[in-house]
């Protein structure tokens, strides 16, 4: 009964040695920026215009199902459309019998925000900038608490709906909608 008293523990011990090593695995580094086109999704707005056509030219923000409202047209698919490929749903939309060659153009009003979690001063969402990096969000979010640990930064970015994790250097470039993870430093 000892014997196996101490290979249960043997086990429990090794399994602990497993779980920590697994807990301190360090994600792999962040991709750079993807410069190729922007891609609509939930959170963004875009501006659409339709010309002579007030009831139509406004505002639409990306649903959480990835769908703008037109009137007179109904729900359309934006996730993962560029802005031209949104335009062009649009036009083929109204042209199907609503509107005559209808002169349509979308251009994006707001992107979706950059949101910073974890050991700094106001964690939330920010708006998103061209060209923003990790210490730029950190920064709008009143920069780093007193506990935090600065060489580790996690970004969580989405791509198809399927976020994943990766570890983040401080000049690291940021994408609409990515959360920015500042975790605590353990002395």
């Amino acid at each position: 009964m000892v014997v196996s008293a101490v290979r249960s523990m043997k086990w429990m011990a090794g399994g602990l040695v497993l779980l920590l090593v697994a807990a301190c695995a360090v994600p792999p580094p962040l991709p750079p920026a993807d410069p190729g086109p922007y891609r609509l999704d939930a959170g963004d707005v875009v501006r659409v215009i339709v010309y002579n056509q007030q009831s139509l030219s406004t505002d639409y923000t990306v649903s959480d199902s990835g769908t703008i409202s037109v009137p007179m047209v109904g729900e359309i698919s934006a996730r993962s459309l560029t802005v031209q490929e949104l335009q062009s749903k649009i036009y083929d939309k109204l042209n199907n019998g609503i509107l005559v060659n209808p002169g349509v153009s979308v251009q994006i009003a707001q992107s979706r925000p950059v949101f910073v979690v974890g050991e700094v001063s106001k964690p939330g969402q920010y708006p998103y900038m061209p060209k923003l990096n990790v210490l730029g969000a950190v920064a709008s979010a009143g920069g780093f608490t007193v506990r935090a640990d600065q060489s580790t930064v996690t970004v969580v970015r989405s791509k198809s709906d399927h976020p994943t994790e990766w570890s983040a250097g401080p000049l690291a470039g940021l994408l609409p909608g990515d959360v920015v993870v500042v975790h605590e430093q353990f002395f």
